[in-house]
């Protein structure tokens, strides 16, 4: 065969196994048998190996390929992955509807339902039609870059589709679509066989199969795992002005958009599809833990806004969770990082939601007294999506006589000191600061938010009970004889410990800020606090007055800051970290200029600098470089050949600028 006729050969291989693979996983509809589609694959391989220049990214051929990665990169989204609220009743999902309305000024709302399916939230991106990038979630801002593992999933085409009936796409257009990575009920089913045929442990659930197969540094190790894709939410704006266009949208560029989605116009029309899709749960071949409500209308939606990680306009109904009963063998109290002392009920192992578990939260002593629960009682355990199982309630009818009511220790339950209970709070707390269990807990917290890996609670415990750790910072003096002197530690797990230890040196504030374990102070706040201020000296010499000024800090949390840094083993806590090498990496300040508060969306091609350039000039100015038009945007730019986006500004009214007016605007 010449290379003309192989070229013309691969093409046609390439356009047949495609459109098979839209068939089979946008439209359900499988063509053409597993055996005689491995066959074209493999003819396709072949070619593309005698004749390898002609091999391109988006062939079905390099859907795994590559050496396996050592670690996984960070990725800032372009767009926040934002989270959900959650409703449990009818009652609380009326009330939340009731709230659109009002903030929305609309007594009508049209809403888009989808099942919400229990998989791995992802981004992925095209460039140019090809697949360039995809992302884990993460914290909503930054995730990790899992490109090589997603391009193993044929739910994921490797190049769009070119054109869509509404509007052309543009080979340079970046598009960004987000989705659920899932394992159906049947492949999971397959997946646990094959673990335990092989003596390895099986999957507790689909969602954990999921999430564990996307995190492999082999992709070849992720394509065998039988994964798929549902895509949800088309982030670039082509043109759709809703979320049921986004659906026939996702459907025509290439992708599978989540089955059984319906808009609706009534809560009635919500309540019956609810029901519905938890009637047809166990038969929809996925797992799913409850039902997604979304404004449908594009505008509406991001006139709602967002409050806190959570759209308004967006709501998860859950389904009932999944309730089982068992006995309360004990009730014991463990002690936190902060001192809080927590009971967490023992019971007899039992399975709810896909996992077996031996612990209930019991949250504090308030909630013991309310539930009554007692050493012996046959409880109710239920599990609202994949948390933490509570206890819901006792069958008293099976209640043993002479069983004693809970009370909280007098003692903490490790170094034995008083315990108590401060004003305004339900909590009880070890009096003890230098408690070996909060120190232990706080040093694990430490080495979490250093991102340091194989070393666990076991480790940290032993190291303090040998005396060679106290503190989070004394983990950065350790040396390979440290660890030698602990079970389980031979010369290369020590080394291979302490050069990781000692490569986690450099952290970021935000994070640095999360380690030192400030109550009321997460990921977020440490976030919003860090970019304020700046450097940990900022922080550490701030007062309440200025902490408030922070977005999202109010008093409280403000007050929690100012009193951990009044306390002087905790700034000497900080002193430490310094003395061991540590670099806190000082955050960069967010800018403020003459385009704060304002955002902008870049259409067509700027002659003077590139679409990049642009954006980065637009933050250095404090302003807000967005990629869809809305109500809310403020300036549209227009360069040669723009897409529909200028015209959507134009019946919006936003206003319009010229590449030269932008030029001006921006001081170029």
């Amino acid at each position: 065969m010449t290379k003309v006729e192989a070229q013309k050969r691969i093409a046609k291989l390439r356009e047949s196994i495609d459109r098979y693979r839209y068939e089979y996983h946008v439209l359900d509809h499988q063509t053409i048998s597993d055996s005689a589609l491995d066959s074209l694959k493999h003819e396709l391989f072949k070619l593309e190996q005698a004749f390898p220049d002609l091999i391109t990214p988006d062939s079905p051929t390099q859907r795994v390929g590559g050496k396996a990665l050592a670690a996984f990169k960070k990725v800032t989204h372009a767009r926040p992955m934002l989270s959900m609220e959650d409703v449990f009743t009818s009652k609380e999902f009326g009330e939340w509807f009731d709230r659109v309305k009002k903030l929305s000024g609309q007594e009508k709302i049209s809403l888009w339902l989808m099942p919400k399916i229990d998989g791995l939230a992802v981004s992925v991106v095209y460039e140019n039609g090809l697949l360039v990038s995809a992302a884990t979630r993460g914290d909503g801002k930054v995730g990790e870059d899992v490109t090589m593992n997603v391009r193993t999933i044929d739910a994921v085409p490797l190049r769009l589709t070119a054109t869509h009936s509404s509007a052309p796409m543009g080979h340079a257009a970046r598009v960004e679509i987000r989705g659920e990575i899932y394992i159906s009920s049947k492949d999971f089913a397959k997946l646990n066989k094959e673990q335990e045929e092989r003596g390895e442990a099986t999957f507790a659930n689909p969602r954990n199969a999921a999430a564990g197969s996307v995190r492999q540094l082999d992709p070849t190790v992720t394509a065998l795992r039988r994964l798929s894709f549902v895509a949800w939410d088309l982030v670039t704006d082509l043109g759709q002005t809703s979320q049921s266009e986004e659906w026939e949208l996702l459907r025509e560029i290439g992708f599978c958009p989540t089955p059984e989605s319906v808009s609706v116009d009534s809560v009635s029309d919500v309540e019956r599809h609810w029901a519905h899709l938890q009637k047809k749960r166990d038969h929809l071949g996925f797992w799913v833990d409850g039902m997604v409500v979304r404004v449908d209308d594009n505008d509406a939606f991001e006139r709602l806004g967002v409050i806190g990680k959570t759209p308004r306009g967006l709501v998860a109904w859950k389904f009932p969770a999944e309730e089982v009963t068992t006995v309360v063998s004990d009730i014991q109290w463990f002690v936190g990082r902060t001192g809080a002392l927590t009971p967490v009920a023992l019971v007899e192992p039992t399975s709810v939601g896909g996992t077996t578990v031996q612990h209930a939260s019991l949250h504090n002593l308030d909630e013991i007294r309310r539930l009554d629960v007692r050493v012996g009682d046959t409880v109710v355990l239920y599990k609202a999506g994949d948390i933490i199982p509570k206890v819901k309630e006792v069958v008293l009818g099976l209640r043993a006589g002479g069983a004693a009511m809970a009370k909280a220790p007098e003692a903490c339950p490790v170094c034995g000191s008083p315990v108590e209970r401060r004003e305004g709070e339900v909590a009880v707390y070890c009096a003890n600061k230098k408690c070996a269990a909060q120190n232990q807990e706080a040093v694990l917290h430490a080495a979490r938010a250093f991102e340091i890996d194989g070393i666990g609670p076991s480790t940290i415990a032993a190291l303090m009970e040998a005396g060679i750790i106290q503190l989070p910072p004394d983990l950065f003096g350790l040396v390979p004889d440290d660890l030698k002197t602990l079970d389980g530690f031979a010369d290369r797990s020590a080394n291979k410990l302490v050069v990781e230890i000692q490569s986690k040196k450099r952290i970021p504030l935000d994070r640095f800020i999360t380690g030192l374990g400030i109550r009321n102070v997460g990921e977020e706040t440490a976030r919003d606090v860090a970019e304020t201020f700046g450097t940990i000296d900022g922080i550490m010499d701030a007062t309440v007055e200025n902490l408030t000024r922070v977005e999202n800090v109010g008093s409280v949390v403000a007050q929690s800051i100012v009193d951990f840094f009044w306390e002087e083993h905790n700034r000497n806590l900080v002193a430490s970290y310094a003395k061991h090498g540590v670099v806190v990496e000082p955050a960069h300040k967010r800018v403020t200029g003459q385009l704060a508060g304002k955002s902008f969306v870049l259409t067509g091609t700027l002659e003077s600098l590139s679409r990049d350039e642009a954006k980065e000039a637009i933050r250095a100015l404090g302003g807000d470089p967005s990629e869809s038009v809305s109500k809310k945007t403020h300036y549209v730019v227009v360069g040669s050949d723009p897409g529909s986006k200028a015209e959507k500004a134009r019946k919006l009214g936003v206003s319009i600028l010229s590449e030269s007016e932008f030029l001006t605007m921006i001081g170029r």
